[in-house]
């Protein structure tokens, strides 16, 4: 019979760790796994989101904005998928990978909609914006959007694993 943790591949529990390994425990705020998940995913939206602008940025003068936006949210969000797996929510292995990249598949799709629509509307008011605007526009509908991926991975890709 599989136990709890090889079903979902989590890290052991401190309970579960080998005897003779210490382990910390979460005082105040850290004691809430959301928090934690929150601060982890916040250091993988950083580098996610860095690198998704680096892109646009190097894309945008060559191909169009709404085209330099689903390469850049493709490629990062692939990327953002299998960090957020390993260290957001401790998942490791190969056990339903797939499936998870997937379903990160249906996240990015709601990705482009918040960001790509931003764009849209940023160039319906505003046709000769710059791409300096069109990275503020990126970005701030970007928040949006990791608003959404957050609880989408939280509570549906990742449900598995919402309390480590």
């Amino acid at each position: 019979m599989e136990i709890a943790a090889e079903a979902t591949e989590l890290r052991p529990s401190p309970s579960q760790k080998p005897p003779g390994k210490h382990h910390k425990r979460h005082r105040g705020v850290l004691k809430y796994p959301v928090v934690r998940q929150l601060i982890r995913f916040t250091g993988v939206g950083i580098v996610c989101t860095a690198s998704s602008l680096l892109i646009y940025a190097l894309l945008r003068p060559w191909i169009d904005p709404q085209l330099a936006n689903a390469v850049a949210l493709i490629v990062t969000s692939l990327m953002n998928t299998a960090l957020n797996r390993r260290l957001t929510f401790k998942i490791t292995g190969r056990r339903k990978r797939a499936k998870d990249h997937l379903s990160g598949v249906i996240v990015i799709g709601i990705a482009l909609i918040i960001t790509g629509g931003s764009l849209g509307v940023l160039h319906l008011l505003r046709p000769e914006a710059t791409v300096t605007e069109e990275l503020w526009t990126t970005t701030l509908s970007g928040f949006a959007a990791t608003a959404v991926r957050f609880t989408l991975l939280r509570h549906w890709i990742f449900r598995r694993a919402r309390h480590v």
